[in-house]
């Protein structure tokens, strides 16, 4: 005989078996995923808003005004056909170059001695991240294009290496070391997911790791952060300070944090803590319980969006899904690495939890994108199918 315990957990497995069973599952998790990391980059940003006297909430209402255009741009990603993003792709990557050679010019904004910005009123724009879709839209394009010819390397490789070698080369000009080591990824992403000979990996990772030391050796910036990091005892004065404070922050916050609010790294002990360093302000507020509900849901995301990649039919959206999610997720990884100390310090972001900038509304994009993808899933649009057969207009969510 049932105890009432056992009765009682029946429907609770048997709803969440529907859930999971649904033919917009995958739907719901990725618009799930991105609601969840939007409100939490909101609280974070209000909490790591400066000290009463300096604009308290203005870094948070500048935070919330990137939100709204996020949303729009979410939004886009969802609605906007397949078929006429990728007819913008090549027009994308155009203006993405473009956008760059001007950062390049008198018209691009310098900060700590990097010119990676346009100024367009109270706001300014980053083209990296435009570059970054485009690049993905393009590649995915151009691979799908040549799909019959790709097992020879030449129609594989080219231009579509010397492409990025060229937008890499424009990155490397502002410096922005961050922006090529993310576009190195889409390309990679790319082959990937266009079943590349696997010995050709093994070539480019080298190639790259040459590269990486190379322009460390020659930018004494960057060879301080790698030897700060490769050292036991890393200058906690200079090179090494962000990276050991950030450390100090994750520790301090024990299990459960210090309780929002109340943690110490965003009062000038941390700088930057809102942007490249919001993990180490979530393990000092929220714990290790808060630490690990960000990797779970950017952990889910991989699952959920790589699963999303194998299902779809089109090759196109298939290479445009897979590289996406592979590119939020790792720089989820890059940064979560770099704040735990298991990485050099590099300017990647929190995809849709550090402050608020073009970074903030093109990862939305790229989630509504991710979100339209997973409705292309075969089951999502035979239900789909039918919903409108029954002279339905809407589409659940």
């Amino acid at each position: 005989m049932e105890s009432p315990t056992e009765r009682d957990r029946k429907p609770a497995r048997h709803a969440i078996g529907q859930f999971f069973a649904h033919p917009l599952a995958s739907f719901r998790i990725i618009v799930g995923i991105w609601a969840l990391l939007t409100l939490l980059g909101a609280v974070m940003a209000l909490s790591s808003s400066p000290a009463p006297g300096t604009g308290v909430y203005q870094a948070f209402f500048r935070h919330l005004t990137f939100v709204a255009f996020g949303v729009v741009a979410f939004v886009l990603g969802l609605r906007v056909p397949f078929s006429r993003l990728r007819k913008a792709a090549t027009p994308a990557l155009a203006a993405a170059v473009v956008l760059l050679l001007l950062v390049l010019t008198p018209l691009g904004s310098d900060h700590g001695g990097a010119q990676r910005w346009l100024s367009a009123g109270p706001f300014t724009l980053q083209p990296v991240e435009i570059a970054k879709v485009a690049l993905v839209f393009w590649g995915a394009h151009l691979l799908v294009s040549k799909q019959k010819v790709l097992h020879h390397w030449r129609h594989l490789l080219v231009p579509l290496i010397p492409v990025t070698l060229a937008l890499c080369a424009l990155l490397l000009a502002q410096p922005n070391l961050s922006g090529t080591v993310t576009l190195a990824l889409i390309t990679l992403g790319l082959l990937w997911f266009a079943d590349a000979p696997k010995r050709l990996f093994a070539a480019i990772l080298a190639g790259g790791v040459a590269g990486i030391v190379a322009l460390a050796l020659f930018a004494s910036y960057r060879l301080a952060r790698i030897l700060s990091f490769l050292s036991p005892n890393p200058d906690a004065s200079g090179s090494g300070y962000q990276a050991q404070q950030a450390q100090y922050a994750l520790a301090d916050g024990g299990w459960f944090g210090v309780g929002l609010g109340r943690g110490a790294a965003k009062w000038s002990y941390l700088p930057d803590v809102q942007n490249d360093f919001v993990f180490a302000l979530v393990g000092e507020e929220l714990g290790f319980a808060g630490c690990l509900v960000v990797l779970g849901l950017f952990g889910y995301l991989a699952v959920i969006g790589l699963r999303t990649a194998a299902r779809v039919a089109d090759p196109w959206v298939r290479l445009v899904a897979g590289t996406t999610t592979l590119l939020l997720v790792a720089q989820a990884l890059i940064n979560i690495g770099y704040v735990a100390g298991a990485l050099p310090v590099t300017g990647v972001t929190l995809p849709l939890v550090s402050a608020g900038g073009t970074s903030l509304v093109v990862t939305m994009l790229q989630f509504g994108i991710l979100a339209q993808a997973a409705r292309e899933e075969p089951a999502a649009r035979t239900f789909l199918a039918g919903l409108r057969k029954k002279g339905s207009g809407t589409v659940p969510a």
